[in-house]
C-alpha cells in the first residue's frame, strides 16, 4: 500500500479593499443608485427617515435650494450616505446644513473610512464654496471634534404598543382628559392623502403664532415624494376640518411632522384628539411601535404639549463648523429680535401672509 497522499492547501490571495470614493447624486446618477442608497439608509439603525434620497428633489423643487448629496463607494458598493443642501437667503444668511427642513441628518456609514471621507468632502464643500456654516443635525451626539450649538431643540420619542387601550393609559391622567374631552365634543378622524385640506389648518395654526406659512406645493411634493410612507389625519367636527397632521412611516415608526389646529381647535381639544389619532392608527393600522413627536424649542407652548404627553424631551446635537471669522446665526423665532417681526406677521390678513410665507419661510429650514 502506497504512502497517503499529502494535501498542501494553498490559500486564496486577499483582495485589498479598493479607495472609497465620493460622489453626489443627481438627475444623471447611474440607474439604481438612488434605490442603493435607500437600501443603506433603512439597514442602517442610525439613519433616520431624513436621511432617504427623495428629500433632495422636495428640496430643489420646493425652495430652489442646491442640493449635495454624497455617497461613499468602495469596491462598486454605497458605503455611506450624506444628505446635503445649501440654504442661501437674502434675509438669512448662507449654509450648508444636513439636512434643511428635517429633524436629523449628518453622515450615515457603515465603515470608519466611509465616515471619515463623507465628512472630509463635506468640510472641502464648504472652503470650496465660501459658505461661513457647515451643520449637521445629529439625534443622539456630535461628531467628535465638532462644536454644539446651546441646547434649544428637542425631540420626543416613545415606545407604543398599538393597542388602543394600553396607549391610552400611557398617557398623563391630565392629558388623557384632554383626549376624552375631544371624543365628547363628537370629533372624528379620517386618514387619507389631503395635503390641501391639512394646509389650509396648518396656515392657519402658523399664522397665529406669527409665523411664515410652507407653500402648499411642498406638503404636494412630499406626498409625492413618499407616496406608501405618509398619510393626513384630520380631526372633523360637524364634519368641518379643524386640525390636521402629516404624518410620515418609517420602519416601525410614525412621525406626525407637519400638524396642528385652526381657530376652534382649542376649545375643541383639537389638537390633544389629533395626537391621539394619529396614534392609535399608527400603532393598529401600521404597526407602528414607536412614536417620534418632533422637535420642539426648550421655553415654547409646543415643548410644554409634547412633554405633558409623558413623553421626556432628548436634546438634539446640532454640530457646526465655521469658517474663520464668522458668526453662529440664531435664524430662529426664539431669537428677541425677531420679536417685532412675529408680532407685525400676527396682524397681516391671513390671506396676504399665505401669499408672502413662503417666500420668507424658504430661509427658516
Amino acid at each position: 500500500m502506497g504512502a497517503a497522499a499529502t494535501t498542501i492547501e494553498t490559500p486564496c490571495p486577499v483582495r485589498k479593499s479598493g479607495p472609497v470614493r465620493i460622489h453626489e447624486l443627481d438627475d444623471h446618477s447611474l440607474a439604481g443608485t438612488e434605490e442603493a442608497w435607500e437600501v443603506l439608509v433603512r439597514a442602517t439603525p442610525e439613519a433616520t427617515f431624513f436621511h432617504l434620497p427623495a428629500w433632495r428633489r422636495v428640496i430643489q423643487q420646493a425652495f430652489g435650494h442646491a442640493t449635495h448629496y454624497a455617497y461613499a463607494e468602495q469596491d462598486g458598493v454605497i458605503t455611506g450616505v450624506l444628505p446635503l443642501a445649501r440654504m442661501r437667503t437674502r434675509l438669512f444668511g448662507d449654509a450648508l446644513v444636513s439636512t434643511p427642513f428635517c429633524v436629523y441628518g449628518g453622515p450615515v456609514a457603515v465603515t470608519p473610512e466611509a465616515a471619515m471621507a463623507l465628512e472630509a468632502h463635506a468640510l472641502a464643500l464648504m472652503h470650496r464654496t465660501g459658505v461661513p456654516l457647515l451643520e449637521f443635525r445629529r439625534r443622539e451626539r456630535a461628531d467628535a471634534g465638532w462644536p454644539e450649538r446651546p441646547p434649544l431643540h428637542y425631540t420626543f420619542r416613545r415606545a407604543i404598543t398599538g393597542e388602543a387601550e394600553a396607549d391610552m393609559k400611557a398617557i398623563p391622567r391630565k392629558q388623557r382628559a384632554m383626549v376624552r374631552k375631544g371624543i365628547q365634543n363628537g370629533l372624528t378622524s379620517v386618514s387619507n392623502s389631503d395635503t390641501d385640506v391639512l394646509h389650509r389648518v396648518y396656515a392657519e395654526m402658523v399664522h397665529a403664532l406669527g409665523t411664515p406659512v410652507f407653500p402648499q406645493r411642498y406638503f404636494r411634493l412630499l406626498a409625492e415624494a413618499f407616496p406608501t410612507s405618509h398619510d393626513v389625519t384630520t380631526v372633523l367636527h360637524q364634519g368641518r376640518p379643524v386640525a390636521a397632521a402629516l404624518n410620515f412611516h418609517f420602519r416601525d415608526e410614525v412621525l406626525p411632522y407637519y400638524g396642528g389646529g385652526g381657530r376652534a381647535a382649542r376649545s375643541l381639544a383639537a389638537n390633544d384628539f389629533l395626537y391621539w389619532e394619529v396614534m392609535r392608527r399608527a400603532g393598529a393600522e401600521r404597526g407602528a411601535r414607536l412614536f417620534d413627536f418632533g422637535r420642539s424649542k426648550s421655553g415654547t407652548g409646543a415643548f410644554d404639549f409634547k412633554r405633558n404627553w409623558g413623553f421626556t424631551p432628548e436634546p438634539l446635537h446640532y454640530c457646526y463648523r465655521l469658517r474663520a471669522g464668522a458668526t453662529l446665526p440664531e435664524n430662529n423665532p426664539s431669537n428677541p429680535k425677531y420679536r417685532l417681526m412675529i408680532a407685525a406677521w400676527r396682524r397681516l390678513p391671513l390671506r396676504l401672509a399665505n401669499r408672502i410665507g413662503p417666500f420668507i419661510v424658504r430661509g427658516l429650514g
